[in-house]
């Protein structure tokens, strides 16, 4: 042989050698990893992926165990769906499991990733901000503060569903939902920036506005996006989804600026407005911050964006899923009704003073979490180095999904766990799996009931969506009778996505039942 063909031998030889040794350590770091499905060369798991995300994982953890990795794309996932291993993540390791890995549409929508509360990771930035949502607009003064508002809205909303009820030609068909989400809507809206929106034809147009928004945004949140499971390729944007995003939040902002414009020249002239939660915004942003983080006029419209976003759908879905619940189930139904009648009556309208002794209607609110959470995997976690939970390695960077939709219909867990039965959270059906009359919604200590998350990254609106939820249930069935239009039939079918809906909304028929007509006028 002569020298290069010695030289080539050798390369060739080397070559060998190192494909050998590095296919070795990556089978010895596979062995590591949580069992799960081998998936394809390249692409792992993703062509056999089920829109039905929440379902086809449960799945998966029934053949491999509550702990399993999934390849997708270059990405790892790592899914756990026991409450044991949920504490281990959420609780035990809650620090090395609070980042985020920010999906390509959500980096869009949050002005880049790091200027809200949900994308932003735990930090100085992250504590300023949530800890001035938290203070100023969702502590229980916070909250009290606005009560009027919410009053206000919630008596519209009553007198809008009323003339639907008794329209010329027969009442007309409410799609509960949507009517829902604009009320939380105007009350979200009317808590962030007051009486910045004079005229209510212009907020019912903004409010229509922010509905298709928000669905918008949702959908591109949830949409699978290849920019995701390859990030070499985000800059290509190759299914467009950060193009649509792009524009989604450029509309957003337009009407963030708009509204902002307006509050900054009330302030600069006569009038004065009420205090609210834009308003200590602009102050904190002219102060620059807290010292130990910056706060921006950016920070200020990612703040308003996860207001806008993140309470709105969440709390209408979650008393639209309720109200289909219960009209599925007439006798549970009728038990709301006779504790409504027993604490309002049907001479008053219901308040929010009453709610605290709607004892059933509270338990109907956390079955009804129990089996829709709103966002069934919750935003990803993400571990900033690696860690170990239940033995196996969770190497730094994976995309870690707490699968609270199967943790909460667990059957070692929650005795019937696909039947709605609110009086387990009563504690008086010795349904086996204990009292949960005294849980709230933080999970409890073993994390077997958390539809809002725990630990560092728990919902911050957690008090409100509570509040908003009940009041809006109470009102529906305190004030109506709800039947469905003929013809139709009752689905209770899912449509994945961050934040889970319903597949076919709910279209019901509204009978006023209180005494009097003049009961359903707006304050």
């Amino acid at each position: 042989m002569d020298s290069s063909t010695l030289l080539y031998a050798a390369l060739l030889a080397s070559a060998l050698l190192f494909l050998l040794v590095s296919a070795a350590a990556a089978r010895r770091g596979k062995k590591n990893l949580p069992p799960g499905p081998a998936g394809f060369p390249l692409v792992g798991s993703l062509p056999s992926l089920d829109p039905e995300l929440h379902a086809y994982f449960a799945r998966l953890a029934a053949r491999y165990g509550p702990i399993f990795s999934i390849r997708l794309g270059s990405k790892l996932g790592v899914v756990v769906s026991s409450p044991a291993l949920a504490r281990e993540v959420l609780r035990d390791q809650d620090l090395l499991f609070s980042g985020r890995d920010v999906p390509d549409a959500a980096r869009s929508i949050s002005y880049g990733g790091g200027q809200n509360i949900v994308w932003n990771p735990v930090g100085p930035k992250w504590r300023l901000l949530r800890r001035a949502c938290v203070r100023e607009m969702l502590s229980p003064a916070g909250m009290d503060a606005v009560r009027g508002l919410r009053s206000r809205e919630f008596r519209a909303t009553l007198a809008h569903l009323h003339r639907q009820a008794v329209a010329e030609g027969g009442a007309v068909p409410v799609d509960v939902g949507a009517q829902m989400f604009l009320t939380v809507m105007n009350v979200i809206t009317g808590t962030l920036w007051g009486g910045t929106i004079g005229a209510e034809e212009e907020r019912a147009a903004v409010g229509k506005e922010f509905r298709h928004l928000v669905a918008e945004i949702t959908e591109m949140l949830g949409a699978p996006n290849v920019s995701d499971f390859f990030p070499a390729l985000a800059r290509f944007d190759l299914q467009g989804i950060r193009g649509k995003s792009d524009e989604l939040k450029e509309r957003f902002n337009q009407m963030f600026a708009r509204i902002i414009e307006k509050r900054v020249s009330k302030q600069d002239g006569e009038a004065t407005p009420a205090p609210d939660f834009l308003e200590y915004m602009l102050k904190l942003e002219k102060e620059g911050g807290d010292g130990k983080a910056e706060f921006t006029m950016t920070n200020v419209k990612a703040l308003l964006m996860d207001m806008v976003v993140g309470g709105t759908e969440t709390t209408s879905n979650t008393v639209e899923w309720a109200m289909a619940e219960l009209m599925r189930q007439p006798r549970l139904l009728g038990k709301v009704r006779e504790e409504l009648d027993a604490v309002v009556g049907r001479d008053a309208v219901v308040e929010e003073a009453h709610l605290p002794r709607l004892r059933y209607l509270h338990a109907v609110i956390k079955e009804t979490l129990r089996l829709h959470p709103a966002l069934p995997l919750m935003v990803p976690h993400c571990n900033s180095a690696d860690a170990t939970v239940a033995g196996y390695l969770v190497p730094a960077g994976a995309r870690v999904f707490v699968n609270v939709w199967a943790i909460m219909r667990d059957p070692a867990v929650w005795k019937d766990p696909a039947e709605f039965i609110p009086e387990r959270f009563l504690g008086d059906d010795g349904d086996g799996g204990g009292s949960r009359s005294s849980w709230d919604f933080n999970g409890g200590g073993e994390l077997e009931y958390l539809p809002f998350g725990s630990g560092r990254r728990i919902c911050a609106g957690i008090a409100m969506a509570d509040r908003m939820s009940s009041y809006s249930l109470a009102m529906l069935l305190q004030a109506f009778d709800w039947e469905l239009p003929p013809g139709h039939r009752l689905d209770l079918a899912e449509r994945f996505g961050i934040v889970m809906k319903k597949a076919t909304p709910l279209v019901a028929v509204p009978t006023p039942r209180l005494s009097s007509p003049h009961l359903y006028s707006a304050a």
